[in-house]
């Protein structure tokens, strides 16, 4: 099961965080990050992609990581999970991100981060792998991009909650 998914640049600043197994209090969320970001940050990229953990609130933990350009894509996964498909899980990851953004950077992750979430829920869900196809992802995330095209050619710029609850379909209970 995956555990959580961080992403940071390389100064430490997350850009993505994604808890699946409980972290409570923002201080130790915070401690969590900044362990994982010093444990990755401090290997050479001519070594593996594979780090046993040392995070207390999380029992035996593997970091799987990925370097590219000026962010690390983390995953904390438990032991079951494997490796390579992992890996191959944080490739899918960066390519949906990629061909959503054209060439995407970390501007994208911070100024797009609904879309970013978006496309992580697709992927991973609960800690649980949902999908790994890279067209079923990109036809769902632009299967949703075009929902919601068509649902704000419906609202007017000056329109009120009510007339676009009631444009949209809801009615005055939504």
């Amino acid at each position: 099961m995956i555990k959580g998914i961080i992403i940071v640049n390389n100064s430490g600043k997350p850009r993505l965080v994604k808890f699946y197994q409980n972290v409570f209090g923002e201080e130790r969320q915070q401690s969590v990050i900044r362990r994982v970001f010093q444990q990755v940050s401090q290997r050479p990229d001519s070594f593996c992609n594979y780090l046993e953990g040392s995070i207390p609130e999380w029992e035996n933990v593997k970091l799987i990581y990925r370097h590219y350009a000026t962010l690390y894509f983390v995953f904390a996964v438990d032991a079951q999970e494997s490796d390579l498909g992992i890996l191959d899980l944080i490739q899918v990851f960066v390519e949906a991100l990629d061909k959503r953004f054209e060439n995407v950077c970390e501007l994208d992750l911070i100024f797009h981060s609904d879309r970013v979430h978006y496309i992580l829920d697709e992927i991973v869900m609960g800690g649980m792998v949902l999908e790994t196809n890279i067209h079923t992802i990109l036809q769902a995330i632009n299967d949703q991009e075009r929902m919601h095209n068509e649902s704000m050619k419906k609202v007017g710029p000056s329109d009120s909650v009510d007339l676009v609850s009631t444009k949209l379909g809801a009615g005055r209970n939504w």
